[in-house]
């Protein structure tokens, strides 16, 4: 049984690092993959947590959270669009067409938010009235719904190692994506985003903005890549909260990752300089809420995985013959 005390014991035990005999390990923020044919890619999803562009501490259950979600959410939007997914073969872990990804993140936003500088509130806060290549009126207010869902791309790191912002027609016009190309990805993207917004009301939840990303298979296919609707990709608000609060001019209820980056902002970090020590109960708290949004995303319980989890890795790897 999942319980504060059961998640401090695992914590020690989180999973911060793969080290599988096979060759050429590679790592992200998150992830560790490993090439296991010349068109097959085994993604292990680690308990790490990142923010502000630093891994912060590694969090029970986390990684398998991700892992499950976004194959959830494949086999939720296959008929959208295809992915990359082709096995599950550990609740961390997914076997993928090896894919070549587009250069281009699409973060699609149903509402105008955010703080960070490549944020439309932010800009919108500045005086800036035409953002990403759109023109948005006067008098709008932080957290507002957009009457549509909008595209914003960036860059993936950019020149200086950090997101770039992008028009859509800059996508094309940088040579980063042809233009038949470009129109299926945002034709799937706001697909995708659209019936996560559905699927997340159902829920109780706001699906505010999210991330996509995208690639281009050996036969030719675009396909969806990474992850989808995760508490990682995605800000959640309460649903059943946020006109009360929107009209009142308070903050919408988070329900994602966003409850740690306050945190740490309180303490006034935010990216620069020694990360701080938090209390284990913080990353307790962080374990609970990535399991609530996969139980209440997907509507089926959460069944723990065991812990430490490289054995049982290691062993369900053999079973599905990705090792010998």
């Amino acid at each position: 049984m999942i319980n504060q005390k059961s998640l401090l014991q695992i914590l020690p035990h989180a999973l911060q690092t793969t080290n599988l005999p096979l060759p050429g390990r590679t790592s992200g923020k998150v992830r560790d993959w490993y090439d296991v044919s010349a068109d097959r890619r085994l993604f292990v999803t680690t308990d790490r947590l990142s923010a502000f562009d630093r891994i912060l501490a590694c969090v029970p259950y986390k990684g398998q959270v991700l892992n499950q979600l976004t194959n959830w959410w494949f086999d939720q939007t296959a008929d959208i669009i295809p992915n990359h997914k082709i096995s599950v073969p550990d609740p961390n872990a997914v076997v993928a067409e090896l894919v070549e990804p587009f250069l281009v993140e699409v973060i699609v936003r149903g509402y105008i938010t955010g703080v960070t500088s490549t944020a439309l509130w932010y800009r919108y806060s500045l005086g800036e009235r035409e953002i990403y290549g759109y023109r948005f009126p006067e008098n709008l207010h932080k957290n507002e719904r957009l009457p549509e869902p909008i595209i914003t791309p960036t860059t993936k790191g950019g020149a200086t190692g950090h997101d770039e912002r992008l028009t859509c027609a800059e996508v094309v016009e940088k040579g980063l994506l042809d233009a038949a190309t470009w129109d299926q990805v945002q034709q799937a993207a706001l697909a995708i985003f659209k019936r996560g917004q559905q699927v997340a009301l159902q829920a109780g939840l706001i699906l505010v903005d999210t991330k996509y990303e995208f690639g281009r298979a050996a036969d030719g296919r675009v396909v969806l890549i990474d992850e989808v609707h995760t508490p990682d990709s995605s800000r959640f608000w309460k649903a059943d909260t946020y006109e009360q609060r929107f009209a009142a001019g308070q903050e919408p209820e988070n329900f994602d990752k966003e409850f740690v980056r306050l945190a740490y902002a309180e303490k006034g970090y935010r990216g620069d300089g020694a990360i701080p020590q938090m209390p284990d109960e913080l990353w307790v708290a962080a374990s609970e809420r990535y399991i609530a949004i996969y139980e209440m995303l997907t509507g089926q319980a959460f069944e723990a995985g065991d812990y430490p989890i490289e054995p049982r890795l290691l062993d369900n790897l053999r079973i599905a013959k990705i090792l010998a």
